[in-house]
Order: structure tokens, then sequence, then C-alpha cells
């Protein structure tokens, strides 16, 4: 079994999000996510409109994920692929090059992302309504 990892905030749940965890899936056989806390968002300077519990409502309600866990911290990725004995971590092509180091532990993957789309455009689109 080819297990998959990525991380995100996933907040605003959108059709970019679900062909992002689309890709990563078809990549492989296990998909978990890594879902950043609400207070892991707040040291990376993000506010979610949803909350934690909400937002892995909405990510465990969706076919292509098979389990949702907490992200706490930048460095808790290495440990995870340890952990959960990952084959393949995989996130958006905006974050190139920040996550090389994994490649140490396995493979390493930027998805391309839908680009017409994305929460901050929403939120912004909201705002000027």
């Amino acid at each position: 079994m080819k297990k998959i990892i990525t991380y995100g905030t996933f907040d605003l749940l959108h059709y970019g999000h679900i062909d992002l965890l689309k890709r990563a899936k078809d990549i492989g056989d296990y998909l978990i996510v890594g879902l950043s806390s609400d207070e892991f968002n707040e040291i990376k300077g993000k506010k979610s409109y949803f909350k934690y519990e909400e937002r892995k409502c909405l990510l465990e309600a969706i076919r292509y994920v098979d389990l949702v866990i907490t992200e706490e911290n930048w460095d808790q990725k290495r440990e995870d692929i340890t952990k959960y004995q990952i084959d393949c971590f995989v996130i958006g092509n905006d974050w190139v090059g920040e996550f090389d180091e994994l490649s140490e532990v396995c493979e390493v993957i930027y998805l391309e992302r839908t680009p017409e789309i994305s929460t901050t455009k929403i939120k912004s689109d909201i705002k000027s309504i």
C-alpha cells in the first residue's frame, strides 16, 4: 500500500482543494491530510473562517481522504512521515523548494494548483460584494 500525506488549512473548502486531494489520492492508496490547528494557523499569521473541528469534519467527508491528523507545527512533517510510514509527501506548487529536505525520507511532489481559485481570492471577492 502506497501512503500519501499532504498538509494545509483547508478553510473555505473549494474545488481547488478537492482537485488537489483527488490528484494526491491518485498517486497512492491511502491519503492522510495534516490539517493545521487553529493555534498553528495563528502562528502562521492565518485566521480561518471555520474552526479546526469544522474543517476536519469537512475533510473527513471527502471520499479521497482516509485520515485527518492535526498539524501543530512546522517540524512535525518529518515525524509524521516516519510515524505513518509515508511513501510520498504532496503539496501545492506554491511551496516549491520549501520541503525538498523531506526527500531524504520519502518522495516529494509539488502539484500544480488550480490557478483561478484560492481561499484568499474567495475572501477578497466576498469583501468586494
